[in-house]
């Protein structure tokens, strides 16, 4: 793989066509820096995302209720790092992204990488309150899961598993950090 070429490219060609295509000849230099640049992508689409929702959130005057996190930040801050940067890159990692393994020389493994992926961002409307609002806004809402899905599967089958947990880890950990450091520290989060 050619790891100085346009990374965005390449994910738009695997997003057309998903194929499970191993890198083994990038060493660890070439690989992080593929890493970060994913990182950087994933975060950026997920923030703008985010504005688009909080926009149309604030232009409609919807209610799409709390957040599962707000408690946690208040509550329990040290407990929402063990679970978003700890324990959901690794489960998750393991059900959305390990599976890919067993399609990887089957007609299907696009099928799956789809089908997978739609699970994953869709699995996270769990974390707002359930109310019609929410539900016919869930594609909104889980956008920017849907598409930092794509970056990890995208890591995933050309690096490894390790790779695609340690990006959502990462994704998460510069997500959230900075709430729990302001909580840490007893400062304003609003």
């Amino acid at each position: 793989m050619n790891t100085k070429g346009a990374i965005l490219g390449q994910i738009l060609s695997f997003l057309k066509n998903p194929v499970y295509q191993e890198d083994k000849q990038s060493d660890f230099n070439d690989k992080y820096r593929v890493f970060i640049q994913l990182l950087f992508y994933a975060l950026i689409l997920s923030y703008g995302l985010g504005l688009l929702n909080q926009s149309l959130e604030t232009f409609l005057n919807l209610d799409i209720g709390k957040h599962a996190s707000e408690d946690f930040i208040k509550d329990a801050p040290w407990l929402l790092f063990l679970m978003a940067v700890v324990l959901a890159p690794l489960l998750e990692e393991l059900f959305f992204r390990g599976p890919l393994f067993f399609f990887k020389d089957s007609p299907l493994f696009p099928y799956i990488f789809y089908l997978l992926t739609l699970i994953f961002g869709f699995y996270h409307i769990l974390n707002f309150e359930f109310t019609s609002t929410t539900l016919w806004l869930s594609p909104l809402l889980v956008a920017p899961q849907l598409s930092v899905g794509v970056f990890l599967g995208f890591i995933r089958v050309r690096f490894g598993l390790p790779w695609s947990i340690a990006l959502h880890a990462a994704y998460n950990l510069i997500l959230i950090g900075p709430f729990i450091l302001l909580q840490i520290f007893d400062l304003p989060v609003e």
